[in-house]
C-alpha cells in the first residue's frame, strides 16, 4: 500500500478497534473516551480519503486486529491493553493512571479517594497472566521438542524417546512452578514484613506517618496544607491506613501479588501444554518410520502459532514472528539432533 492508503488503512483499523474497547468497557466515562478516539480516528481516515477522491477505499479488518478484538471480548480491554498498546491504540493509561488532577496541580493527576490511592502501581495482572503463559508456553514447546530429537538422533527407540520426553515435560513444569512459587511466595514474605513495620509505626508515630504521605503529594505537585489536610484524612481511616502507606510509601500493591500456588499451577500447565506438542505423535502410536517426521512438523506448526501470538504484544509482522520461532526453535532441535547422534556413536 502507498503511504496515504497505510496511514487511512491504520485509522480505520484503529478506529473499528476502539468500537470494540468501547462496546466491551464497562465504565461509562471510559467507554465514551474509547468512542471519541475512534470518531476522531474515522476523521482522519476521512481526509485521506478526501486526498484522493479518485480512489475507491474498502475497509476490512486484519486477522491480526480481529484477534486483538476477539481477546478483548473474552478478557476486557484491562487486561488486554498490552496487546491493544501494540496496535498503536491510545487513551490506555486510563488503566494505569488516577483520575482527577487537583486544582494546585495543573495538569498532575493525583488521588481524590481511597479507592484511587495506588491506582498507577496497578499492573494488570491478567495482561501479564496472559504474556506469562504464552512464553510458558514456548519454553515447554523448545525445551521438549529439542530433548526429543537429541534423544531420538542417538538411535533410541520410540518408547524411550516418549519415556525420556514425558521425564522432560515433568522436570521441566515442575521446576518452573517451583520458580514461581518461590519468587511470588517471596514477594508476599516481603510485603508481610514491611506492612508489619508500617503497622508499628503507624501506632506510635500517626502524626509523623501523615507529614511523610503529605510531603509524597507535595512532591508531586500539591499545595503542602492541602496534601497535609488529604493524608490526614486518608490516614483517619484505620480500615484504609495501612493500605494507603503500602501503596503510597512502599509502593506495593497487595492486590497485584497474587497466589503462590495460583502462580505455580499456571507455570506448571503452561509449561506442560508446550512440552506435551512434542509427544503427541508418540502418545497415540505412529509407526516408527514416520513417527519423527510427524513431530517435526506438529512441533514447526506450534512454534509458528506461538510466533503469531508473541506478535500481538510486540506489534510486529505476524509472519516475521512466526517465521523467527520456527528457525529458533529448529535451530535448537537441530542443534541438539547432532549431539545426540555424535554421543550415540561415541556411546555405541
Amino acid at each position: 500500500m502507498s503511504d496515504g492508503l497505510d496511514s487511512w488503512y491504520h485509522e480505520k483499523e484503529s478506529a473499528w478497534l476502539y468500537r470494540r474497547v468501547a462496546d466491551r468497557e464497562s465504565d461509562p466515562l471510559k467507554s465514551q473516551l474509547f468512542r471519541k478516539l475512534g470518531e476522531a480516528a474515522e476523521d482522519q481516515a476521512r481526509k485521506w480519503e478526501s486526498l484522493q477522491p479518485q480512489r475507491q477505499f474498502e475497509f476490512r479488518p486484519s486477522m491480526r486486529a480481529r484477534v486483538v478484538a476477539g481477546l478483548v471480548g473474552q478478557i476486557g480491554p484491562r487486561a488486554a491493553r498490552n496487546v491493544l498498546a501494540a496496535m498503536k491504540l491510545r487513551g490506555l493509561s486510563v488503566y494505569t493512571a488516577t483520575s482527577a488532577p487537583v486544582p494546585s496541580a495543573p495538569g498532575h493527576v493525583m488521588p481524590t479517594s481511597v479507592s484511587q490511592v495506588g491506582e498507577r502501581h496497578r499492573g494488570g495482572v491478567s495482561g501479564g497472566n496472559l504474556r506469562a503463559t504464552v512464553f510458558g508456553i514456548n519454553d515447554g514447546l523448545v525445551s521438549n521438542a529439542a530433548l526429543v530429537m537429541g534423544v531420538a538422533g542417538s538411535g533410541a527407540a520410540p518408547s524411550i524417546v516418549l519415556m525420556t520426553g514425558a521425564a522432560g515435560l515433568l522436570a521441566g513444569a515442575l521446576s518452573m512452578a517451583a520458580g514461581e512459587y518461590v519468587s511470588v511466595r517471596s514477594q508476599r514474605d516481603m510485603y508481610e514484613y514491611q506492612i508489619a513495620l508500617e503497622k508499628e509505626e503507624l501506632a506510635e508515630y500517626p502524626e509523623e506517618e501523615a507529614e511523610e504521605l503529605a510531603l509524597i503529594y507535595q512532591a508531586r505537585g500539591m499545595d503542602l496544607e492541602q496534601a497535609r489536610a488529604f493524608a490526614r484524612a486518608l490516614l483517619g481511616n484505620p480500615d484504609h491506613a495501612l493500605d494507603v502507606l503500602a501503596r503510597e510509601e512502599l509502593g506495593l500493591n497487595p492486590d497485584d501479588l497474587g497466589s503462590p500456588l495460583g502462580a505455580a499451577s499456571s507455570s506448571f500447565l503452561a509449561f506442560a501444554l508446550g512440552a506435551v506438542i512434542p509427544l503427541l505423535p508418540f502418545l497415540i502410536g505412529l509407526p516408527a518410520p514416520s513417527v519423527m517426521g510427524w513431530t517435526i512438523g506438529i512441533t514447526a506448526v506450534a512454534l509458528a502459532a506461538v510466533g503469531l501470538l508473541i506478535s500481538l504484544f510486540t506489534g510486529r509482522n505476524a509472519w516475521l514472528g512466526a517465521a523467527r520461532m520456527v528457525a529458533i526453535g529448529g535451530g535448537a532441535g537441530v542443534i541438539a539432533w547432532l549431539v545426540g547422534s555424535w554421543l550415540g556413536v561415541a556411546l555405541a
